[in-house]
């Protein structure tokens, strides 16, 4: 951002105003929005030019759009998502230097008087210029005019329309980016779900006691550009507003693994608290042995409403399904956490036990979710066990059931 010297050089001592407004303008873009932040510019423009109309045009298909404007309260000519034709315009006759940049009367001008706007309006003084992008490209023109001429209009007044347009170009230029960044964000989602680039892989769970395989945890894997992890997949797709379908998608995909593993065996599907929260969960799940079914509620958002959240849950779990907290220990699986959602099984974070027999504190985080578990009547699972020595220290702390890599790695089911 530019700061106040640079100001003062560009446009004189006598529009310390001005200045100041976009100093402010400068250190406040990070709090205010795209939006407040144009109009702030527009406002201080228009009130220091003293002109009646202010606003940003944008060019798109031979018409010149006005994104925003600021006027006075008796002054409708135009307004916000209007449109003429751009060859009809000042905007365009300016870019492309038919026009001056600084019009003191437009009557005086014969290229002017060749619009009907210039006395329909009528057009008095009349300032305007580009509004371009880094790469050149001239997004609008950044204008204000008045209904009366004003001799004493000057170069530092252009000076300053130019400084405003540079900062709403920027401005501009960022949420363009940003609004592009989100569309190729929706494509990449829309591809996977339009192309099922999605699989389930199934990872078994074990009883440590008995010493046999019980359920498995349903895995989402992607066979996708980029490649890459679940959790940013599902991070994507919550952005531009798919995850619902996208998790769902995973959830209809997971439960054909029912068909496919021993009946006494459960599956693990894991959803996130928003997409139960819309209810349709409940259609998909119909039909399936709801006591088969475990619904791991992933720990990448925070439940604000645990009330509607269980409102939800209730008829499913009285129909037999159960359900986990996972990575305890973590993230938002607090104490408190899991005695708002009583579930049935409490996991460990796998970060609690790759540590759990080297490192004291881990163990003793441990022992205490197994310890709080037993209380509440809630079975333990430790994810991520790697080692011998993890599994010896967790069944020491009496560790109802595991998952990871050294009893067995996610895979697709067997037809």
């Amino acid at each position: 951002m530019w700061g106040l010297q640079a100001f003062s050089v560009a446009i004189g001592d006598a529009h310390i105003d001005i200045i100041m407004d976009l100093h402010d303008l400068a250190l406040r873009g990070a709090e205010l929005s795209v939006d407040d932040t144009v109009a702030q510019a527009l406002h201080s423009v228009r009130e220091l030019m003293g002109m009646r109309v202010a606003f940003v045009s944008e060019f798109l298909q031979e018409r010149r759009i006005f994104r925003y404007v600021d006027a006075d309260a008796d002054f409708t000519p135009i307004g916000v998502g209007g449109s003429d034709p751009l060859e009809d315009s000042y905007c365009q006759r300016v870019v492309d230097g038919r026009m001056p940049e600084l019009i003191r009367d437009a009557r005086e001008l014969p290229q002017a008087l060749t619009l009907a706007a210039t006395l329909a309006l009528p057009v008095g003084a009349h300032l305007s210029v580009p509004i371009r992008f880094s790469d050149g490209k001239v997004y609008g023109t950044f204008c204000c005019f008045s209904t009366h001429a004003e001799p004493s209009l000057n170069e530092r007044d252009l000076a300053t329309m130019r400084l405003f347009a540079k900062l709403v170009a920027g401005i501009l230029e960022r949420r363009h980016a940003d609004e592009q960044a989100r569309a190729q964000m929706k494509e990449r989602v829309q591809a996977v779900l339009e192309g099922r680039r999605y699989a389930v892989h199934y990872q078994p769970i074990f009883h440590l006691v008995q010493n046999k395989r019980v359920g498995y945890e349903a895995l989402a894997r992607f066979q996708a550009v980029p490649v890459r992890g679940p959790d940013l997949w599902f991070g994507e797709a919550a952005q531009v507003g798919l995850q619902e379908e996208l998790e769902l998608a995973l959830i209809a995909e997971a439960l054909k693994g029912l068909a496919r593993t021993p009946a006494d065996d459960f599956v693990s599907i894991n959803m996130s608290p928003d997409t139960l929260l819309k209810g349709r969960v409940a259609g998909l799940l119909a039909g399936h042995p709801l006591d088969r079914i475990v619904i791991e509620i992933t720990e990448h958002d925070s439940v604000d409403d645990y009330d509607a959240l269980d409102a939800v849950l209730q008829p499913l779990r009285q129909g037999g399904l159960r359900l986990a907290v996972d990575d305890a220990g973590a993230g938002y699986s607090s104490f408190r956490h899991i005695l708002r959602m009583k579930p049935e099984v409490i996991k460990l974070d796998r970060s609690l036990t790759q540590e759990v027999d080297r490192d004291l504190g881990s163990r003793a985080l441990a022992g205490a979710l197994v310890r709080f578990g037993e209380q509440i009547g809630s079975a333990i699972v430790a994810e991520g066990v790697e080692t011998e020595s993890q599994l010896r220290v967790l069944r020491e702390l009496r560790v109802n059931k595991a998952q990871g890599y050294l009893l067995g790695r996610p895979a697709p089911l067997e037809p």
